[in-house]
């Protein structure tokens, strides 16, 4: 049976506003967090709750999709067949925990791997990035234009901060250069919203070394709605499965900006 995906919208769009209410209203209460992969990858009860959250509306609801979230759901996927939601909970963990800002809910809808619904939810400004396939993308309710040409001088650069770690090695002295070259750069700390500011013109290009599925799923079709080059530093599509480079960008400036791109291993 064929899925609705405006209806869907509105319906996820409603959860993804419960699950943000409850996420402000934490706010005031002492978190548990815990680390990952080191200690600067953090996680809270927060996170598990929202993920636990969509996936139990999700199971209700559309029980033959599938899932796979940052905490842990869908882990063992290997497949994209079907209808596929990746979700992050809480794309900015570490802002969530020092700051209270600048964080958000990214949603992405795959159907057989091609992308179908995106939402990207900041929480503290109630700011919302949405877009469905062939229907543009909007900030709030305003359509977005499609991206316009700019040139390396007069552009924004989002990066990571891991970067700085490459700067001297396996090439990433290009990374230097390219920040030298531009007009300026920026971080904000949540990869899904840095994309989305790539889609609304807050940012010329985001460039991450190491991202996942989930930090880029929900910003992949709005991106894609506006015009904009997503892909890895070897230019290929990124994976709904697997974690690599990423960098998005206007089209205009995707090519030139792949040469700057470190080797990584």
């Amino acid at each position: 049976m064929s899925i609705n995906y405006p209806e869907l919208l509105h319906i996820v769009k409603g959860w993804v506003e419960e699950a943000g209410e409850t996420i402000r209203t934490s706010m005031d209460k002492p978190l548990n967090i815990e680390t990952k992969s080191n200690v600067n990858d953090l996680v809270t009860e927060m996170d598990y709750q929202t993920e636990a959250f969509f996936k139990e509306k999700i199971a209700a609801h559309y029980p033959h999709h599938q899932m796979l979230g940052e905490e842990g759901t869908g882990e063992s996927l290997r497949s994209t067949k079907g209808v596929l939601w990746i979700i992050d909970p809480i794309d900015g963990t570490t802002n969530f925990v020092h700051q209270q800002y600048n964080f958000a809910i990214s949603i992405g809808i795959f159907e057989d791997g091609v992308g179908q619904l995106g939402i990207v939810y900041d929480v503290m400004k109630r700011e919302w990035f949405t877009a469905l396939k062939g229907e543009g993308a909007f900030q709030n309710d305003k359509q977005l234009e499609k991206r316009k040409p700019v040139t390396l001088e007069k552009a924004i650069v989002g990066l990571n901060s891991r970067w700085l770690v490459w700067e001297h090695k396996n090439g990433g002295e290009k990374l230097h250069d390219l920040v030298h070259k531009s007009r300026s750069a920026r971080s904000y700390g949540s990869a899904a919203l840095e994309l989305c500011y790539v889609a609304c013109g807050r940012l010329d290009t985001y460039i991450n070394l190491r991202l996942s599925p989930w930090d880029y799923a929900g910003s992949l079709i709005i991106l894609k709605e506006v015009g904009a080059s997503a892909t890895t530093f070897s230019n290929e599509n990124p994976s709904l499965l697997e974690k690599g480079t990423f960098i998005a960008s206007a089209p205009s400036l995707h090519e030139e900006l792949l040469s700057y791109m470190p080797e990584i291993k």
